[in-house]
């Protein structure tokens, strides 16, 4: 672990998985001549993208005891991801995830889990001392889908925030993955209240509160805001992000790019504001502050959707900086 990084360490709860993506665009998965395998999965992408920001990550999971869940934990090493927290799981396999990219970029998913190594991980599998020393305790709802992971991750959460975490979640909604959307709905708001920071899209708004109106603001502050909230984002694709604090409230437009994938690019959003947050905890209460790493985390968003594959395109900070000296003139300066 890099020095100082106790003081920093962001731990990501959840699945690892391998990608199957289509090597062209805009195919259906039967048409689709070949595909490229990646490592993949939102929680593990979040560490890696913290990781190659230059910040301190660590992951903890249940991968397959066969070769992708070794390759797995191998490409989190490689990548400066602390994996002392991984478990293998003799009975189950790796997950695996077919995504076709449509003509627009946007993705469809096809997953193979029953069940995955991932759904396995028991409470006593927990590595207490990594959640002790984290200062961000990072995690999605896919692991709320089933027992016993589901429970390992109620526990995680308890663990995390009696050291003082900070917690933060992103539900990525994958509809495909839950009983039925009653299921999903009530299973990502079992957790809510506890959440000191919430990352969602707009889909997810609709999804969660039943208005079709993602863009309004008391929709978002009466339904979704909670007392213990510090900070909701709610990310736009590539217009950008709006944020709510207690205090405050606004938008930060996105970074323009052509792009060729959008796997990994809200992982790597949420890596890119978390890498800002756990050197800085008064983003909540310094708007500027905040601002700026929202723009920064949105830049992080930008350059993944330029390449195929969620971690392999996760940036490293010089490709986000020179990205912003583009758009932004005079970014170098602040930062």
């Amino acid at each position: 672990m890099k020095e100082g990084a106790k003081d920093s360490l962001v731990v990501c709860f959840g699945e690892m998985l391998i990608d199957f993506v289509p090597t062209v665009g805009g195919v259906s998965l039967a048409e689709a001549p070949t595909f490229k395998k990646a490592p993949g999965g939102a929680p593990a992408n979040v560490a890696v993208g913290i990781s190659k920001l230059g910040g301190s990550s660590a992951f903890i999971g249940k991968l397959g005891d066969d070769d992708f869940g070794y390759m797995l934990s191998d490409i989190l090493k490689q990548n400066n991801v602390d994996n002392s927290g991984v478990r293998f799981d003799s009975t189950a396999r790796t997950a695996l995830a077919f995504i076709t990219l449509r003509a627009d970029g946007e993705r469809e998913f096809l997953f193979f889990r029953h069940p995955s190594a991932d759904m396995l991980l028991q409470e006593s599998e927990l590595d207490i001392n990594l959640l002790e020393q984290a200062r961000i305790f990072h995690y999605g709802s896919i692991s709320l889908i089933s027992e016993p992971c589901r429970s390992s991750h109620i526990a995680a959460m308890r663990i995390a925030k009696k050291s003082g975490s900070i917690l933060s979640y992103d539900p990525n909604l994958r509809l495909a993955l839950w009983p039925s959307a009653e299921a999903a709905r009530e299973g990502i708001m079992s957790i809510w209240e506890q959440a000191d920071v919430i990352k969602i899209s707009e889909e997810e708004i609709t999804f969660l509160t039943g208005y079709d109106d993602h863009t309004d603001d008391k929709v978002v502050l009466d339904k979704l805001f909670h007392p213990n909230l510090k900070l909701l984002i709610v990310t736009e694709g590539s217009e950008g992000c709006r944020y709510y604090t207690k205090e405050f409230k606004g938008r930060v437009p996105g970074v323009k790019v052509k792009p060729v994938d959008t796997t990994g690019a809200g992982d790597a959003f949420v890596g890119g504001m978390l890498s800002n947050l756990a050197f800085n905890l008064n983003l909540f209460e310094d708007e500027k502050l905040l601002r700026e790493a929202l723009l920064f985390a949105n830049a992080c968003g930008a350059v993944t959707v330029t390449e195929r594959g969620a971690i392999p395109a996760l940036p490293t900070k010089e490709a986000v900086l020179k990205l912003l000296g583009k758009v932004s003139p005079g970014w170098k300066a602040q930062t």
